[in-house]
């Protein structure tokens, strides 16, 4: 019988769509609950415009993620604003996800990825690239893989959720699919030409520093590891280094006839063995002519279809062949696989069945939904050990089922965690616990950015409290809480070498709460501390401090809660109520407490934003702000502005400076303002046009990078009708749905949303129901989580602006 690990079961939540001024006319309408989403999945969604998705196969939060790698078409000039020298980045992939719909050139199908990332992408580790011909020159030298890629068309291309497929130009069809820690590959060569499939070792997407191949031509086997890093490390050199090995085997179910490898520009027919990685370069990029690798020639005489089972592992060679015999062994059949994989797919999709919307919605929602799982990556083997940040290998907590790598926590603590915790709170706990090993073992600092087994430091602010926070309070309650709690009120409270150091800054900063010393004196960032943007860091670091009093306030530490909750006001240091004619705004500020030149529409003192998109960032205590800004009559009027043009248009993205900004993180909390000021009409009709309109079911269809998942969950929630808007805590506000039935599963209490007159596109709520009773307020509380419940919505296709109104019905705040 062959054994295949069952994938573990997490999910997400639903999505909509409607009309009416400027939004998109009524498409028809599906009369029948989803029985089949993984069939709706659109991996090409987001693999072009800057989404940086892939779209190879992969199971959710699986560690194999095998995908096409693209080259660039040529060398990329300078972007402007972006640190570091881009001229010669010839060995830079097309997009840093490896794949952007635009290009027409494959050069391999590497093992492992990163999920809609932005800098120049990690991870990519070795690509397979199937051939015909001879092997005459060195791949190192073929940069734009000119001689050893081939091009394609999307017309002969399929993805879907696990299983991708396609037929290159060369003549060869690639069909792959995947457990968590295996690929099964089937490559079907053209006749009467030899069949190479090359295996370039070293070339991991942004290089290597080591890299091993040896090839058992009578075993039919290719084995090794590429040790590599360096995620954003063109920006500086913090990053320009390796912190990972994998380490993998392969197996072929055909005849190997010949072997060759190459090792920089030497080429070696006949040779078996090979080492040696392309290096970062002098910017943090491939250079040409670097790197080592290996081929065969494969005996399709037989046959021209020729099988390939991969093992993976960060710990060993030994735990890669492990894991191979135990998820995907000899004998396994590919279309076996493949369907274990929709299944699994299927098993998780399908915990949130809708019922309603167009096709295009239902593709998208599913779309998203899967992309929301594709971000954290699982990294510890079968026998539950796994490469820690230490160096040292580790095995799992007792209690512990798993162990995920890779954590974009600026990101992902917004939304992304609190959906896999509201889905799937076991997975969600072992990823605290996960997060807290990882602290464990970087002397108890908790970094920012994590990939497998490194930390990058790369972003701002201090997100390990609020993710921690975020997946206590939506449920997942399987980690050490306590000593996570301790470990990070340790780190906001005792700077450390890191904190006062200025390597890095200002991207890649390599404390985790950079210039707390500073903090603690000044109540606030200064101009010219160690930061990339000190007002931004000032609003992150109060977002930390509200997080860490509200994990006090769950371990009962009321002191603590109430210090922490104080200075989780520090924003207020860095309002200047005159920083222009029309009104304060949050800003940079001198050390000495006087206030530098200002100007609302510039990102100085920001991170990829601008301070009028950063003005409305203290997303746990709005009522404070819009006191600050003078009540809620000109924090409404100033709402508006942020969020409609002068001719009455909704300006969600692409408007310039002084609006919103709906493709990236700082802006995706502010349409759900209006409904903390008495106007949630408002919050219903900007959240559905950004549904609407910047996400399509389409290769662009994705507004900026997806950042781990944390743009489609996004998505997801607001297409639900509902967002979890304050960081640690589990109250939702409210929106509208757009499906007229969701229906999603969970241990804890399933919860069901109705919405009557979804189906003709209409976005405005004129009542709400919670468990049968109706409500006038605009949010959940966080006992509807922690139990489930039901919520009925009547839409239309006018605002009711008298429902949610009143003050008592706003979301709370938290002096």
């Amino acid at each position: 019988m062959v054994r295949l690990v069952e994938c573990r079961r997490f999910v997400c939540v639903p999505l909509l769509v409607a009309t009416l001024a400027g939004f998109p006319a009524m498409q028809a309408q599906s009369d029948s609950a989803v029985s089949d989403p993984a069939a709706l999945v659109n991996p090409i969604i987001g693999t072009t415009n800057g989404g940086n998705d892939y779209p190879g196969a992969t199971l959710p939060l699986g560690m194999v993620a095998w995908s096409p790698e693209e080259p660039r078409n040529r060398p990329r000039e300078q972007k402007q604003g972006i640190p570091g020298s881009m001229h010669d980045d010839r060995g830079r992939p097309a997009a840093p996800g490896g794949y952007e719909y635009s290009s027409n050139r494959i050069h391999g199908f590497a093992l492992t990825h990163l999920m809609g990332t932005g800098c120049a992408g990690a991870s990519g580790d070795i690509p397979f690239m199937p051939m015909v011909g001879e092997v005459s020159s060195s791949p190192a030298d073929d940069a734009l893989s000119e001689i050893y890629g081939s091009t394609f068309s999307h017309e002969n291309e399929t993805a879907q959720a696990g299983y991708y497929k396609v037929k290159l130009d060369n003549g060869v069809t690639t069909e792959l699919t995947s457990t968590l820690r295996t690929g099964s590959g089937r490559f079907t060569y053209p006749a009467g030409k030899p069949a190479v499939m090359l295996v370039r070792t070293a070339n991991s997407e942004t290089g290597s520093t080591d890299a091993h191949i040896k090839i058992d031509a009578a075993n039919r086997t290719v084995s090794g590891s590429v040790t590599s890093g360096n995620f954003c490390g063109y920006l500086g050199t913090a990053d320009r280094r390796s912190y990972y090995t994998l380490y993998f085997t392969a197996h072929f179910d055909a005849p190997i006839l010949s072997t060759g490898t190459w090792q920089d520009s030497a080429v070696r027919p006949g040779t078996s063995e090979a080492a040696g990685g392309t290096t970062y370069g002098t910017k943090g990029f491939v250079p040409s002519g670097k790197g080592s690798g290996g081929w065969v020639v494969l005996d399709t005489a037989k046959s021209a279809t020729v099988g390939v089972r991969v093992g993976i592992s960060y710990v060993s060679a030994e735990n890669a062949e492990a894991n191979l015999h135990a998820e995907n062994p000899e004998g396994t059949r590919f279309e076996a696989v493949r369907s274990h994989a929709r299944a699994a797919w299927n098993d998780i999709l399908g915990r949130i069945q809708v019922e309603g919307g167009t096709h295009d919605e239902q593709v998208v929602f599913y779309t998203a939904l899967y992309h929301s799982l594709m971000g954290e990556n699982l990294y510890s083997d079968t026998d539950g050990r796994y490469a820690g940040m230490d160096g040292k290998v580790h095995a799992i907590r007792d209690g512990q089922k798993a162990q995920y790598a890779t954590f974009s926590g600026w990101d992902v603590y917004r939304s992304q965690l609190q959906l896999l915790a509201l889905i799937e709170p076991t997975v969600a706990g072992d990823f605290a616990q996960s997060l807290l090993n990882q602290a464990d073992q970087n002397g108890g600092e908790w970094d920012r950015w994590t990939h497998n087994a490194g930390i990058t430091h790369v972003m701002n602010g201090d997100p390990a409290a609020p993710a921690i926070a975020d997946i206590l309070a939506f449920g997942g309650t399987n980690f050490d809480s306590k000593a996570a709690y301790k470990s990070l009120l340790q780190a906001a409270t005792v700077p450390t070498p890191h904190d006062l150091s200025n390597e890095g800054c200002p991207v890649e900063c390599v404390g985790q709460r950079p210039s707390l010393d500073q903090y603690l004196k000044l109540h606030y960032i200064p101009v010219d501390a160690n930061a990339w943007g000190p007002a931004a860091d000032t609003l992150e670091d109060a977002t930390a401090d509200f997080a860490i009093s509200e994990l006090a306030r769950r371990m009962h530490d009321e002191a603590t809660h109430k210090q922490f909750l104080e200075r989780a006001q520090y924003w207020k240091n860095i309002f200047n109520p005159q920083a222009t004619p029309e009104g304060g705004y949050i800003q940079n500020r001198n050390a000495d407490g006087t206030w530098p030149k200002f100007d609302p529409s510039s990102d100085d003192g920001f991170v990829e934003g601008s301070a009028a998109q950063y003005l409305w960032m203290v997303p746990f205590n709005s009522n404070g702000l819009f006191k600050m800004m003078g009540g809620n009559e000109k924090a409404s009027q100033r709402l508006n502005d942020f969020f409609y043009n002068k001719d009455g248009s909704l300006a969600v993205t692409k408007s310039g400076d002084l609006h919103a900004e709906l493709d990236n993180e700082p802006s995706i909390e502010t349409p759900w303002l209006f409904d903390f000021l008495g106007q949630p009409w408002k919050t219903q009709e900007a959240v559905r046009r950004v549904l609407n309109t910047i996400w399509t079911n389409s290769p662009k269809g994705m507004p900026g990078n997806d950042d781990l998942g944390e743009m489609s969950s996004w998505y997801v929630w607001s297409a639900m009708g509902m967002y979890p808007q304050i960081p640690g805590r589990a109250e939702l506000v409210l929106g509208s749905p757009l499906f007229r039935s969701i229906h999603i599963r969970r241990t804890a209490g399933d919860i069901v949303i109705k919405a009557s007159n979804a189906d003709t596109n209409a976005p405005y709520v004129q009542s709400v129901k919670v468990n049968g009773k109706p409500v006038s307020k605009t949010w959940l509380p966080e006992r509807f989580v922690e139990h489930g419940g039901a919520v009925e919505f009547e839409l239309g296709i006018a605002p009711n602006k008298q429902w949610g109104s009143s003050p008592e019905d706003a979301p709370p705040s938290f002096e």
